[in-house]
């Protein structure tokens, strides 16, 4: 599966797209060397770090290396399309399969294109967009709350302490009650990120910053990031909750480990144990990074789940089949029951491909209304 994943993309582009352009024998081959090479950016990731979630080279290089592999990937879709067109025109008008030079570079400017806006739409800082969420049994003295959800910021040599330093300036002046973190913080060990994460010390709200942990925090010395994020002031809720007071009325915020955590020796999530002792009447907000299980949490009389993980599936088009594979979630709000689920677009994005077309990156501010 893995050859065809990779091979595919690399026999369209270097055969049927580069070859037959009118350029010399010689930069044919230098310009195929440097698609081979571009193509294996996830190799080469793995080489630097031991992992392919944290590619340790230069911010320029990793930028060029998400450019390089995002004009591939559009570059062969285009490049089939042109294939099977020609095909049909051949078909029709009976003639040979002719592609002329005037297509093949015009589909080419397109990937080089639409590749660079995808990477300058994920490396932005995102704006902050504000969702209203009507909660039935919110007491009236929690009207008006506001919560920041930032989730899948994935810090890394793509998004460093200087782009971290711009979402906690950005978060904090959205004046929320709350700050929350749904996951999938850095890509690379405490040591590799380190000075890259100092800043989220900075996120100030007057009921706290609370988080839960993504995937991506568990391939990385999940131990050892669970301390160090503590350290950084975050209140980690594993399988637990807070309790949120206003007078007599109170608001819990829940929160579960990764459903990726049993693969890696740790505690899976538990929602039970989460919402054990919970008081009653309090209405309830579930942190949890992924958004498969919000059925689940629905029949448990959740009022409110965020969740990330699915970078909002990235690219219109693509984002149906990262619907898929997280059982239908993948962008934005949704009903189920009583209960109101939004998937963050997430803040940042994955390095190993960190291109945005139609789904932006967001940081989200919540209003909570009673009903």
């Amino acid at each position: 599966m893995r050859l065809v994943v990779f091979g595919l993309p690399l026999l369209v582009v270097i055969l049927n797209w580069l070859w037959p352009l009118p350029l010399p024998l010689g930069l044919k081959v230098i310009a195929a060397a440097l698609v081979v090479v571009a193509a294996l950016y996830h190799y080469w990731s793995r080489l630097s770090s031991g992992s392919v979630f944290a590619p340790e080279f230069p911010r320029p290089v990793v930028i060029l290396f998400n450019w390089a592999f995002g004009a591939i990937a559009f570059l062969m879709l285009f490049q089939i399309a042109l294939d099977i067109g020609a095909l049909l025109v051949a078909l029709i008008m009976w003639q040979p399969v002719h592609i002329p030079v005037a297509a093949r570079a015009a589909v080419g400017a397109v990937a080089g294109a639409l590749s660079a806006i995808g990477v300058a739409n994920a490396l932005r800082v995102p704006p902050v967009r504000d969702v209203t969420v009507t909660i039935p049994a919110l007491s009236p003295a929690f009207d008006g709350y506001q919560l920041v959800q930032l989730t899948d910021m994935h810090i890394s040599r793509l998004f460093p302490a200087r782009w971290a330093r711009a979402v906690v300036k950005r978060t904090n002046a959205a004046g929320a009650d709350m700050i929350v973190v749904t996951g999938d913080f850095i890509d690379g060990s405490v040591a590799m990120r380190r000075a890259d994460v100092a800043p989220l010390a900075g996120l100030q709200a007057p009921d706290g910053v609370l988080a839960i942990p993504g995937n991506h925090e568990y391939f990385f010395d999940y131990g050892d990031w669970m301390q160090h994020l503590s350290e950084l002031g975050f209140h980690m809720l594993l399988n637990r909750h807070v309790v949120i007071s206003r007078g007599g009325a109170r608001l819990t915020f829940a929160g579960v480990t990764d459903r990726s955590a049993p693969a890696h020796g740790q505690a899976g999530p538990d929602l039970a144990a989460a919402l054990a002792g919970i008081p009653a009447g309090a209405p309830v907000v579930l942190l949890d990074h992924q958004p498969g299980d919000a059925r689940e949490a629905a029949a448990q009389d959740v009022a409110l789940q965020l969740s990330g993980h699915t970078h909002g599936g990235m690219i219109v088009g693509l984002d149906r089949l990262v619907a898929r594979g997280n059982n239908g979630f993948v962008s934005g709000r949704y009903g189920l029951g009583n209960m109101t689920l939004y998937v963050s677009n997430g803040t940042g994005l994955w390095p190993g491909f960190a291109l945005r077309l139609g789904r932006p990156s967001e940081i989200t501010r919540f209003t909570l209304r009673a009903g």
